[in-house]
Parts: C-alpha cells; sequence; structure tokens
C-alpha cells in the first residue's frame, strides 16, 4: 500500500521545476554582462555624480 503525501509531492516537484529555471536562466544570461559594460556603467555614473556636483 502506497501513500502519498502531498506536501513532499509538491516539494519534489517545485525542486525540479526550480532547477529547470536555474538552469534556463544561466543559459540565456551566459556572459552578458561582462567588464565592459560595468565599466561603461560605471563611467556613467562618475560622470551624473560630478554633475550632480558641480549644481550643488
Amino acid at each position: 500500500m502506497e501513500h502519498f503525501d502531498f506536501g513532499v509531492n509538491l516539494a519534489f516537484l517545485l525542486t525540479i521545476i526550480s532547477t529547470l529555471l536555474c538552469v534556463y536562466y544561466g543559459a540565456v544570461n551566459w556572459n552578458k554582462g561582462s567588464e565592459d559594460s560595468a565599466n561603461k556603467k560605471a563611467k556613467q555614473w562618475t560622470k551624473l555624480e560630478d554633475k550632480i556636483e558641480e549644481e550643488l
């Protein structure tokens, strides 16, 4: 006689779904946001800060 518990089955299913979503996210975002784009964002941020400081 087998007894299935809803909570255990739900946890198992959500674990599998979570794993698949993580693999998909990793595959889609592979090598995105390299250091070049981070440096560009940092430079833009610095320019914005300088502009705001000049206005003050």
